[in-house]
Protein backbone atom coordinates (compact mmCIF):
# COMPACT_ATOMS: atom_id res chain seq x y z
CA UNK A 1 0.00 0.00 0.00
CA UNK A 2 0.80 3.27 -0.83
CA UNK A 3 0.02 6.95 0.36
CA UNK A 4 0.25 10.75 -1.09
CA UNK A 5 -0.23 13.82 0.40
CA UNK A 6 1.04 17.03 -0.14
CA UNK A 7 2.92 18.98 3.59
CA UNK A 8 3.88 22.09 4.54
CA UNK A 9 7.58 22.21 6.51
CA UNK A 10 5.46 22.21 9.54
CA UNK A 11 3.94 18.78 8.43
CA UNK A 12 0.49 20.77 7.97
CA UNK A 13 -1.83 18.78 5.45
CA UNK A 14 -5.43 21.20 5.95
CA UNK A 15 -7.00 24.46 7.32
CA UNK A 16 -11.42 24.21 8.18
CA UNK A 17 -11.43 21.05 5.75
CA UNK A 18 -9.30 22.26 3.10
CA UNK A 19 -5.74 22.00 1.22
CA UNK A 20 -3.19 24.59 2.56
CA UNK A 21 -1.94 24.44 -1.47
CA UNK A 22 -3.60 24.04 -4.58
CA UNK A 23 -0.18 23.73 -6.55
CA UNK A 24 -1.25 22.72 -10.35
CA UNK A 25 2.02 20.24 -9.91
CA UNK A 26 0.90 18.84 -7.80
CA UNK A 27 -2.68 17.84 -8.57
CA UNK A 28 -1.06 16.43 -11.43
CA UNK A 29 1.03 14.07 -9.88
CA UNK A 30 -1.65 12.99 -7.64
CA UNK A 31 -3.77 12.48 -10.75
CA UNK A 32 -0.68 10.84 -12.62
CA UNK A 33 0.07 8.55 -9.78
CA UNK A 34 -3.56 7.36 -8.27
CA UNK A 35 -5.62 7.23 -11.88
CA UNK A 36 -6.58 3.57 -12.12
CA UNK A 37 -5.67 2.62 -9.11
CA UNK A 38 -7.48 2.31 -5.55
CA UNK A 39 -7.99 5.26 -3.51
CA UNK A 40 -9.14 4.87 0.12
CA UNK A 41 -10.57 7.81 2.12
CA UNK A 42 -12.55 9.43 4.51
CA UNK A 43 -16.23 10.84 4.43
CA UNK A 44 -14.83 14.45 4.45
CA UNK A 45 -12.06 14.13 1.62
CA UNK A 46 -14.95 12.35 -0.72
CA UNK A 47 -17.23 15.40 0.16
CA UNK A 48 -14.68 17.95 -0.35
CA UNK A 49 -14.21 16.67 -4.06
CA UNK A 50 -16.47 18.29 -6.48
CA UNK A 51 -20.40 17.70 -5.84
CA UNK A 52 -19.12 14.97 -2.98
CA UNK A 53 -18.15 12.76 -6.24
CA UNK A 54 -15.75 10.08 -6.38
CA UNK A 55 -12.69 10.27 -8.38
CA UNK A 56 -13.49 9.35 -11.95
CA UNK A 57 -10.77 6.54 -13.16
CA UNK A 58 -10.47 4.79 -9.86
CA UNK A 59 -11.83 2.76 -7.49
CA UNK A 60 -13.15 5.27 -4.52
CA UNK A 61 -12.96 3.21 -1.47
CA UNK A 62 -14.53 5.48 1.76
CA UNK A 63 -13.72 4.63 5.30
CA UNK A 64 -16.77 6.01 7.07
CA UNK A 65 -17.83 4.68 11.01
CA UNK A 66 -21.17 5.83 10.41
CA UNK A 67 -23.63 2.72 9.38
CA UNK A 68 -25.82 3.38 5.89
CA UNK A 69 -23.68 6.12 4.41
CA UNK A 70 -23.92 5.34 1.35
CA UNK A 71 -22.57 7.10 -2.15
CA UNK A 72 -22.66 6.36 -5.92
CA UNK A 73 -19.39 4.58 -7.43
CA UNK A 74 -18.36 4.51 -3.83
CA UNK A 75 -17.73 1.26 -1.98
CA UNK A 76 -18.26 2.07 1.92
CA UNK A 77 -16.54 0.16 4.79
CA UNK A 78 -17.16 0.75 8.47
CA UNK A 79 -14.39 -0.83 9.65
CA UNK A 80 -10.46 -1.63 9.36
CA UNK A 81 -11.58 -5.07 8.79
CA UNK A 82 -14.27 -4.71 6.42
CA UNK A 83 -11.20 -2.30 4.32
CA UNK A 84 -9.11 -4.77 4.41
CA UNK A 85 -10.99 -7.38 3.25
CA UNK A 86 -11.87 -5.31 0.31
CA UNK A 87 -8.36 -4.50 0.26
CA UNK A 88 -7.14 -8.33 -0.41
CA UNK A 89 -9.08 -8.12 -4.08
CA UNK A 90 -6.08 -5.58 -5.37
CA UNK A 91 -2.33 -5.19 -5.52
CA UNK A 92 -1.16 -3.78 -2.64
CA UNK A 93 1.22 -1.32 -5.23
CA UNK A 94 -2.10 -0.37 -7.02
CA UNK A 95 -3.63 0.90 -3.59
CA UNK A 96 -3.49 5.01 -2.34
CA UNK A 97 -3.91 6.32 1.00
CA UNK A 98 -5.79 9.83 -0.33
CA UNK A 99 -6.79 11.02 3.11
CA UNK A 100 -7.74 13.05 5.63
CA UNK A 101 -6.01 13.03 8.62
CA UNK A 102 -7.73 10.50 10.61
CA UNK A 103 -7.25 7.99 7.78
CA UNK A 104 -3.61 8.63 7.22
CA UNK A 105 -2.87 8.35 11.20
CA UNK A 106 -4.56 4.91 10.73
CA UNK A 107 -3.10 3.54 7.95
CA UNK A 108 0.05 5.12 7.67
CA UNK A 109 2.44 2.25 9.22
CA UNK A 110 0.80 -0.30 6.77
CA UNK A 111 2.19 1.42 3.57
CA UNK A 112 5.12 0.91 2.13
CA UNK A 113 5.93 4.29 0.07
CA UNK A 114 4.89 7.52 1.37
CA UNK A 115 4.54 9.82 -1.69
CA UNK A 116 5.43 13.29 0.03
CA UNK A 117 4.92 16.60 -1.43
CA UNK A 118 7.13 18.38 0.61
CA UNK A 119 6.83 22.53 0.30
CA UNK A 120 8.84 24.78 1.52
CA UNK A 121 6.61 27.37 3.05
CA UNK A 122 3.88 26.77 5.95
CA UNK A 123 0.30 27.98 6.65
CA UNK A 124 -1.73 27.80 9.39
CA UNK A 125 -3.41 24.59 9.65
CA UNK A 126 -5.42 22.57 11.77
CA UNK A 127 -4.70 18.96 10.43
CA UNK A 128 -1.39 17.36 10.33
CA UNK A 129 0.42 14.53 8.82
CA UNK A 130 2.75 12.82 11.09
CA UNK A 131 6.73 14.01 10.47
CA UNK A 132 8.22 11.03 8.78
CA UNK A 133 11.60 12.69 8.93
CA UNK A 134 10.95 11.64 12.53
CA UNK A 135 9.67 8.07 12.47
CA UNK A 136 12.28 5.41 13.11
CA UNK A 137 10.89 3.27 10.60
CA UNK A 138 10.52 5.67 7.33
CA UNK A 139 13.43 6.92 5.29
CA UNK A 140 13.57 9.18 2.71
CA UNK A 141 14.38 7.02 -0.51
CA UNK A 142 13.95 10.26 -3.08
CA UNK A 143 13.90 13.54 -3.51
CA UNK A 144 12.58 15.10 -6.62
CA UNK A 145 14.53 18.68 -8.21
CA UNK A 146 12.79 21.53 -6.38
CA UNK A 147 9.75 22.68 -8.22
CA UNK A 148 8.19 26.20 -8.23
CA UNK A 149 4.77 27.51 -8.35
CA UNK A 150 2.59 30.48 -6.77
CA UNK A 151 6.30 32.07 -5.36
CA UNK A 152 6.94 28.96 -3.65
CA UNK A 153 9.32 25.56 -3.79
CA UNK A 154 8.26 22.24 -3.45
CA UNK A 155 9.82 18.99 -3.78
CA UNK A 156 8.07 15.46 -4.82
CA UNK A 157 9.83 12.99 -1.97
CA UNK A 158 9.17 9.25 -1.80
CA UNK A 159 9.66 7.87 1.57
CA UNK A 160 9.93 4.01 2.59
CA UNK A 161 8.37 1.62 5.85
CA UNK A 162 11.13 -0.44 6.84
CA UNK A 163 8.76 -2.31 8.65
CA UNK A 164 5.65 -2.14 6.96
CA UNK A 165 2.96 -2.86 9.71
CA UNK A 166 0.67 -6.53 8.99
CA UNK A 167 -2.78 -6.37 9.25
CA UNK A 168 -3.83 -8.42 12.27
CA UNK A 169 -7.67 -9.65 11.58
CA UNK A 170 -9.64 -9.30 14.53
CA UNK A 171 -11.41 -12.75 15.46
CA UNK A 172 -14.87 -12.34 14.99
CA UNK A 173 -16.85 -14.50 18.01
CA UNK A 174 -19.19 -16.04 15.09
CA UNK A 175 -16.04 -17.77 13.47
CA UNK A 176 -15.14 -19.50 16.06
Amino acid sequence: MNLIVAADKNWGIGAKNNLLYNFKQDMNFFKEMTMDKVVVMGRNTLESFPGGKPLKRRINICLNAEEGFEREGVIVVTSLDQLFEKLAFYESDNIFIIGGASIYKQLYPYCKYAYITKIEDSKEADTFFPNLDKEKDWVLAKTGDPMYEDNTVFYFCKYENKNVKKYNWAIKPDLI
